[in-house]
């Protein structure tokens, strides 16, 4: 069996005639936290849309663990274990928290895993999800996400708009997390990617620029390039 969780061979893909990705190669242990840093515009929540079926590969193999994954429906990516949180918050702003974690939690309806990974969420389990916090609405969409049991969790950005206390406790809760599931982490907050991630890929214009360790890869020069605006 593979020690990888999920990896990708020359994956290619975009919208339509549009190609955004061009032969990413990817390799995500398990368990862990690998991120994927670049510039707006450098083609990480594509590369993340197109792992979960979103977009479809049109080039290159993803497989999870040793079974190719690459032509399946994002329903049964999500079946065979990989779960996604998008940018855009997939939550039901006028339902109740409760509500929304037992949407994920399917027909077992258990939402304790949710609850004890974040633990405010057991506080607001009746709060209407919309007059939630940004943070504690980021809360609400990683807690449901691992109510599917996920082999690896897919993370667009989850601390955008959060207050910088609330990072903070996201960020330990995620690092207590990828101590039992794969994580990919696509994150503009450089500090929390660094603590979090074993492994590091730096995206540019489509391309994986370069990847390491988070020692290598903050020290390489190439890093500013590939940040900068």
């Amino acid at each position: 069996m593979s020690s990888l969780a999920l990896s990708a061979t020359g994956l290619s893909g975009g919208y339509g005639r549009v190609r955004i990705l061009f032969d990413v190669d990817l390799s995500v242990a398990t368990p862990g936290v690998t991120a994927v840093l670049g510039r707006n515009g450098a083609g990480k929540s594509t590369l993340l849309k197109v792992l979960i079926g979103e977009l479809p590969a049109t080039g290159g193999d993803v497989k999870l663990g040793d079974v190719a994954i690459t032509r399946l429906s994002t329903e049964r990516r999500i079946r065979a274990g990989i779960a996604y949180v998008p940018q855009d918050l997939p939550i039901f702003s006028n339902l109740s928290v409760r509500d929304n974690l037992k949407i994920g939690a399917g027909r077992s309806g258990g939402i304790d895993r949710a609850i004890a990974l974040f633990p405010k969420l057991g506080e607001r389990l009746n709060h209407r999800s919309g007059a939630l916090s940004g943070g504690e609405r980021k809360m609400v969409a990683i807690g449901r996400a691992i109510l599917s049991d996920p082999k690896i969790l897919l993370l667009d950005e989850p601390t955008e708009g959060v207050w910088s206390g609330v990072i903070d406790e996201i960020g330990d809760r995620l690092s207590e997390l990828a101590r039992e599931i794969s994580i990919i982490l696509v994150e503009q907050h450089l500090d929390l990617a660094f603590r979090l991630a074993d492994r590091i890929y730096v995206m540019d214009r489509g391309h994986v620029a370069f990847s390491g360790v988070p020692g290598e890869v903050r020290s390489d020069p190439r890093l500013l390039q590939c940040l900068s605006p």
